[in-house]
């Protein structure tokens, strides 16, 4: 399917910011195709009046609602795709494109996941629910109609489970992507034994003290060396 120029839009956390860098750097990397990659951050969606929603003490990210903002920052047309700030891409991602359907509204890794630990990232608590993690990478097909009906009074007033379950969707419009494209550091390789895609750190990554020695993390530590020398170079 051709796509034209693709959107990413990639998760902004004030906390995370180096994870932003290191994400959005390995996304360009890793296209074959020219992307546009933008941040959906926080303080800007509040200051251009699409985000008004109350602070949620449950909410892991600055980024944990603004996500389903994407289609409406569409314009409802086109492809985007979202992701988290705590993946590394390893792959091409024009590969993503190859398979897409024009009857799904959006396209996901459909996990059964179950976190063990209690706590991730700088201590926030794991909340477990279903289909947890599959909002973590959208593929938005931002044309369809049942995205319209993610306007800014719904994203900004309906339930964090009701969002994140993609509730608005029936299950028929929701298309199933590769597992290697949202590989769970310690989960997925328990039962996957290919290479991943795209790396989620969901549990916490390198960049925080605490969690230096997760899988994939000499890779990352490498990406954002690459970054910083670059960044100074510049």
């Amino acid at each position: 399917m051709d796509i034209g120029k693709p959107t990413f839009f990639i998760g902004y956390d004030s906390k995370e910011d180096i994870a932003y860098r290191v994400c959005k750097q390995s996304l360009l990397k890793n296209s074959s195709i020219p992307i546009n990659v933008l941040s959906l951050k926080l303080y800007e969606l509040v200051a251009q009046k699409l985000y008004n929603r109350p602070i949620d003490p449950l909410a892991s990210t600055e980024f944990t609602y603004s996500r389903f903002l994407v289609p409406s920052i569409m314009e409802y047309k086109g492809w985007a795709i979202f992701c988290d700030c705590d993946f590394i891409f390893f792959e091409d991602v024009a590969k993503l494109f190859k398979n897409l359907s024009s009857d799904k509204a959006v396209y996901c890794v459909q996990h059964d996941y179950t976190p063990s630990e209690k706590h991730k990232m700088d201590g926030k608590q794991q909340t477990i629910y279903p289909r947890k993690n599959w909002s973590s990478f959208i593929v938005f097909n931002c044309s369809h109609p049942s995205n319209k009906k993610l306007n800014l009074d719904l994203v900004n007033s309906e339930s964090g489970s009701y969002l994140h379950q993609f509730k608005w969707l029936s299950d028929s419009e929701i298309g199933s992507l590769d597992e290697r494209w949202n590989w769970l550091e310690g989960w997925t390789s328990k039962h996957n034994e290919e290479k991943p895609y795209a790396v989620h750190y969901t549990r916490g990554g390198p960049w925080f003290d605490e969690w230096q020695d997760v899988e994939y993390a000499a890779e990352w530590i490498k990406e954002r060396d690459f970054y910083l020398k670059n960044k100074f170079n510049s």
